[in-house]
């Protein structure tokens, strides 16, 4: 428990499992509230490693979100973790770490682990480490929860091979969505070779390989992670990278992290980023991933970033379907993504109500239905006619 209190004595730069904020997702999650759930049983020192998290399938648990080591060799210019910064530092061996989490899952607090660290010796030792906690954990232990393994950068195909016959998800964060980038926020790592090619060997793996033999007989979920607002990279060249991760590479999610200045390091004078750029990265990224749009169809400003003042997809719409609404007892799955105010599962309840010969004629029953209406009515048409609005107050 020392050891954890040390780790959080500064927060680390992952963003939380918790689900950010979407198209039509709630602003944020309860995560301050299973923090202090968490604290009534172990006390103070371990509750800011308990997050909420939201697994790849649906539903959520509590997770232990920690290190291996907060000792690490590079100097990346933004981390707190950078090794000329003067902290005190800790190192957990697999089998503290694993006797660790085996208490606080005893104790009811946790239900998964999400296992991180420093490099230390090289990412092909460190590696090795979360491993052999990984396999303690799954083979000495029967641990048959959720586990998150992150991949270091220069670890080895063979590691990544056996990190996914061990985990639910596995990552690697990228950092920055190009190399030029890469050289302003972290100069020792390399983006090609030590970030880019663990994506490219699991989708390798994927299309050559059969899953049965993987962790629950299916391939974990791949993600990654972008430090945005600390070098002046653009939305565009984070959703440039993002898009081709996800067609070209299987990624499951992009997390955004907002930056936040760090006294001691390089970086510290840099203001921190708007959380509103943070928000409209998500929900452009969930556009690409989740509703079926193109790079090319979102709207950027003079300097390349999403209008922070503008939802994205009400952004189009009002550009394509303000003049031109879509039937809705008419149109297909890709045409009803298109709509402000109806996401995926909306779109499944109106077609399988369409399928039962069922005819749309007001708007109170798309709301029924789940959906948005007040957001859908002025670019939609019901029945051939446009739905009556009440004018908004304010």
């Amino acid at each position: 428990m020392e050891k954890l209190r040390l780790l959080n004595d500064f927060p680390s730069d992952e963003v939380d499992e918790c689900d950010r904020p979407g198209i039509s997702e709630p602003a944020g999650c309860m995560r301050s509230a299973w923090r202090r759930e968490a604290a009534e049983s172990i006390k103070d020192p371990a509750r800011q490693s308990i997050h909420r998290a939201i697994l790849p399938g649906g539903g959520n648990i509590p997770l232990l979100k920690t290190m291996q080591t907060s000792i690490c060799e590079n100097n990346c210019r933004y981390c707190g973790y950078r090794s000329e910064r003067d902290i005190r530092r800790v190192t957990f061996s697999p089998d503290e770490m694993v006797r660790t989490f085996l208490a606080l899952q005893r104790a009811g607090v946790v239900k998964g682990l999400f296992l991180s660290s420093g490099v230390i010796n090289g990412g092909t030792f460190t590696q090795d480490r979360i491993l052999a906690t990984a396999e303690l954990l799954r083979k000495r232990y029967h641990f048959q929860g959720y586990l998150h393994l992150k991949l270091m950068p220069g670890s080895q195909r063979a590691q990544l091979e056996q990190a996914i016959l061990l985990a639910d998800r596995v990552s690697i964060n990228l950092e920055s969505p190009n190399a030029a980038r890469l050289a302003q926020l972290a100069p020792q790592k390399k983006f090609e070779l030590e970030l880019l090619l663990p994506f490219q060997w699991m989708n390798e793996i994927q299309q050559t390989q059969d899953a049965t033999h993987a962790w629950r007989g299916r391939w974990p979920s791949m993600t990654t992670q972008f430090v945005v607002g600390g070098v002046g990279e653009s939305d565009l060249e984070l959703l440039q990278t993002t898009f081709l991760l996800t067609r070209q590479y299987r990624l499951s999610r992009a997390y955004f992290s907002g930056f936040k200045p760090v006294t001691g390091t390089p970086l510290e004078g840099v203001p921190q980023l708007d959380p509103w750029r943070e928000y409209r990265l998500y929900q452009a990224s969930y556009l690409m991933k989740d509703y079926g749009y193109d790079l090319e169809e979102l709207s950027f400003d003079q300097h390349h970033n999403l209008p922070s003042d503008h939802d994205p997809k009400v952004l189009w719409a009002e550009q394509h379907l303000a003049n031109h609404p879509i039937e809705v007892n008419q149109a297909d799955r890709r045409e009803l993504l298109r709509i402000p105010g109806i996401g995926p599962k909306g779109v499944e309840s109106l077609l399988r109500e369409r399928a039962r010969g069922s005819l749309l004629t007001e708007p109170g029953q798309l709301r029924k239905l789940g959906i948005q209406a007040e957001r859908a009515m002025p670019y939609i048409l019901i029945n051939g006619r446009r739905p009556d609005r009440q004018p908004a107050l304010f």
